[in-house]
């Protein structure tokens, strides 16, 4: 029984293409090795001594730079090639990674962080159109989930490895070993993945009739909305939760990490074969998205009771059943509505609503609890997921009707 279980499980790696294992390999490299970014505000803080104001402003820059890379990234892929943007992102930012730890003034590290964070995420719409190219069209959606599961593993990663550099060499360690990783993960794709010109849309069955620009896609300008409230709600498992585990249920930090790995464990179990089973059977990706939307957003429903600390464990459970039910089809909606020779601009837009959603989420989030506090956090953050899922539902007949 257990055998077989096993045996299912691995079926649901196989049928990708060597380009696509080579692009999971160097995401997990370089992901792995991003382990300034979970230390970066407390580098600020302890070691820059900085105030908790000019560390905001800071982390702005950082999330607006984010935001143009985004843009950048994928317009640019559209004109270049996604294979040069790429290459370009992951080395320039390996170089910059060197540099930025010898700026130590306010205005100098918010023009360092934004210009990093712009030449850094021009890679992310690139490397989800590469996807487009290199993963056949009947696993595509697996191919998006592989690579997703590669960033969470190194995220899992990168934390721990992070402390122990730290240790041993001081935050400076940090910008040292993150620059390796871009250079090493980059000439590793450089050398063994050739470039591809022509993407293959295969059936795009969901997608519009080809459309002028991006900008005159009704449809997809409200699954943007969607991913950007998604995104936000999600973002809180990692700005206002961990301190309401502490403030509500004297969680120690331990024990909020333990949730954390929950939600690895779970992604990292659970993800790769409910795709592979939903692909198989052919559902609609905004049937999903629905769904994935609606548990979000229960989740948050679940946190208003807050007499039992088991309701944590709970409502984790809801939020990694709407990450792995939402995150990998929105990837996917997204590549399949571009019109040929779009790709880059539609993964741009959808990337940047993630960039968006990283800096609101947090501002907002703490803003409702100082003034309101964490139950009323609870049930915005619950309410404009059901929102985000009424959009979908929208989308969805809009989708009908365009097939008219």
């Amino acid at each position: 029984m257990l055998k077989t279980a096993f045996s299912h499980y691995i079926n649901n790696f196989k049928g990708f293409s060597r380009e696509i294992w080579i692009l999971t390999i160097i995401t997990f490299i370089n992901r792995a090795g991003t382990m300034v970014l979970p230390f970066l505000s407390k580098y600020l803080k302890e070691d820059l001594h900085f105030t908790y104001n000019q560390v905001g402003w800071i982390m702005v820059a950082f999330g607006l730079g984010s935001m143009l890379g985004s843009w950048l990234g994928g317009k640019l892929s559209d004109k270049i090639g996604f294979y040069k943007i790429m290459i370009f992102s992951l080395f320039t930012t390996g170089i910059s990674m060197f540099l930025v730890q010898f700026v130590t003034t306010f205005w100098g590290l918010c023009i360092a962080m934004f210009v990093l964070m712009t030449i850094a995420d021009m890679f992310r719409p690139a490397m989800f159109v590469s996807l487009g190219a290199y993963a056949k069209p009947e696993n595509r959606t697996r191919a998006l989930t592989l690579v997703r599961l590669a960033v969470n593993l190194g995220f899992a990663a990168g934390p721990a490895l992070g402390g122990l550099i730290i240790m041993g060499m001081g935050y400076s360690g940090l910008f040292w070993v993150d620059g390796a990783s871009c250079i090493i993960s980059i000439l590793i794709f450089a050398l063994l993945v050739k470039e591809k010109k022509k993407v293959d849309h295969g059936d795009k069955t969901e997608s519009a009739a080809e459309v002028k620009s991006v900008f005159h896609d009704g449809i997809f300008w409200v699954f943007l909305f969607v991913s950007f409230i998604t995104a936000m709600i999600f973002f809180q498992l990692f700005t206002t939760l961990p301190i309401y585990h502490f403030k509500k249920f004297d969680l120690s930090p331990f024990q909020t990490g333990l949730l954390m790995t929950l939600n690895g464990l779970l992604i990292f179990a659970f993800e790769v074969p409910t795709v592979g089973f939903i692909e198989r059977r052919g559902f609609p990706k905004i049937k999903i998205i629905i769904l994935g939307s609606f548990v979000m957003a229960s989740s948050f429903f679940l946190l208003l009771i807050n007499f039992w600390a088991g309701m944590l464990v709970i409502s984790m459970i809801c939020i990694s059943i709407g990450e792995i039910l939402t995150f990998p089809f929105s990837n996917a909606f997204a590549l399949s509505r571009a019109p040929r020779g779009q790709e880059g601009r539609y993964m741009a837009l959808y990337t940047m609503s993630f960039s968006l959603a990283h800096i609101v989420s947090s501002k907002v989030g703490f803003e409702i609890i100082s003034d309101f506090g964490y139950q009323i956090n609870w049930l915005f953050m619950a309410c404009i997921g059901i929102i985000a899922t009424l959009c979908c539902l929208w989308i969805k007949k809009a989708l009908l009707q365009e097939k008219k």
